[in-house]
């Protein structure tokens, strides 16, 4: 068996790889902040992807890393704290490694980088261009995006030893199921069980199960082609089917007033989600969705797993499954705390403000909304 480096050990993602290394009989080195929160069966090492020798530290002896240590934020005002955990980052934990000799990495980057469009019959592929017009409205996908290209920039270096280092990337979509302690991927879940969500969007959906991404990464380190990404996702749906797939899940009634999806949605949807952040806080309501978020619903994260599939041998369990795992999970934990004031006022006043506005917004050539989805809350 093998001894591998694994950053990002507390996070959603990384528990589950942590739990899928051991049950394969892997040893497992975490690099942890804190001495606390440790997941079971791991030798902790104290560091921080920003420093280096940290990271060198940790690596010595090791086969592998997994590198999936990051920051999840929409906020426009994190975009330097998401560069630098991202692509310094990043730099950091593969240059520590290449100078340890450890042999192969696999990242953790998302299907973000290049699965998104503003066309609703698009697929994403590996072999897809990144989007970086779109991408530049999102920090968060950008700095991943940069990182990706900080990783493959490593891939072929030379060891000391005289081996060559591989790097292979895993782009997952929106990940949901069990163990989102920090509520990092599944906080939209929650919002729509505590009817905070007030419309429909118009954009497309994709997810996978955090369990599932999580045996994509170890299918990775052991048969993932060396320099190749592989993206990752168990469905592509619009996110009115989404909210109907959670409505049979949960029992919630989904939001039922639709956004009017403007024909040019780049140029529409932020500004739209910028005069209701505006209104809403003149009406003293507060807004239940960030702009951030109803930005990236107005377009389409589907992708296409199949290289994954065939290369790794990689199958994702039943969506539903992941979906009703998911609500169980936010429930039994005690987070879902419905607001029945705040939950009327989200259907009463600011659905239907919402699908005024983005209807205004986008009459210059409005299609209706659309039947197809992929990841826009991620």
């Amino acid at each position: 068996m093998s001894r591998y480096l694994v950053t990002g050990s507390t996070g959603f993602l990384g528990r589950h790889l942590v739990s899928v290394l051991r049950a394969n009989g892997h040893d497992v080195v975490a690099v942890v902040r804190k001495a606390t929160d440790v997941p079971a069966g791991v030798a902790p090492v104290r560091g921080d992807v920003l420093d280096q020798a940290s990271i060198e530290k940790a690596a010595t002896g090791c086969d592998g890393v997994f590198h999936c240590a990051g920051k999840v934020s929409r906020r426009p005002e994190d975009a330097e704290e998401l560069r630098r955990v991202h692509v310094e980052g990043t730099k950091n934990v593969l240059d520590a490694c290449i100078a340890k000799n450890v042999r192969r990495a696999v990242i953790a980057s998302t299907s973000g980088t290049i699965a998104v469009s503003d066309d609703e019959n698009h697929v994403a592929t590996e072999e897809d261009e990144a989007p970086i017009a779109l991408l530049n409205r999102w920090p968060y996908y950008r700095s991943k995006l940069f990182a990706e290209r900080a990783a493959f920039d490593r891939h072929g270096a030379a060891l000391p030893d005289g081996g060559t280092f591989e790097v292979v990337s895993v782009n997952p979509t929106l990940l949901l199921g069990p163990g989102d302690v920090n509520g990092s991927s599944t906080d939209d879940v929650r919002l729509f069980l505590e009817r905070k969500i007030p419309a429909i969007p118009p954009g497309g959906i994709s997810y996978v199960d955090a369990r599932d991404a999580a045996e994509g990464m170890r299918l990775a380190m052991e048969k993932g082609v060396a320099g190749r990404r592989y993206l990752l996702g168990a469905c592509n749906m619009t996110l009115r089917e989404f909210f109907a797939r959670l409505e049979r899940v949960s029992g919630v009634r989904a939001p039922l007033i639709p956004m009017i999806r403007a024909k040019h949605a780049a140029e529409f949807a932020a500004a739209g989600a910028r005069m209701l952040e505006a209104l809403t806080t003149r009406l003293g309501v507060a807004m239940p969705v960030d702009p951030i978020s109803l930005d990236m619903a107005h377009f389409y994260w589907y992708l296409d797993a199949s290289l994954a599939e065939n290369e790794l041998g990689w199958t994702p369990r039943d969506p539903v499954e992941t979906l009703a795992d998911t609500v169980k999970d936010l429930t039994d934990r005690g987070v879902v705390w419905p607001d029945a004031g705040m939950a009327s006022v989200a259907s009463s006043v600011v659905g239907p403000l919402i699908g005024r506005m983005m209807s205004k917004s986008g009459s210059s050539g409005s299609s209706g909304t659309n039947d197809k989805s992929d990841e826009t809350f991620s």
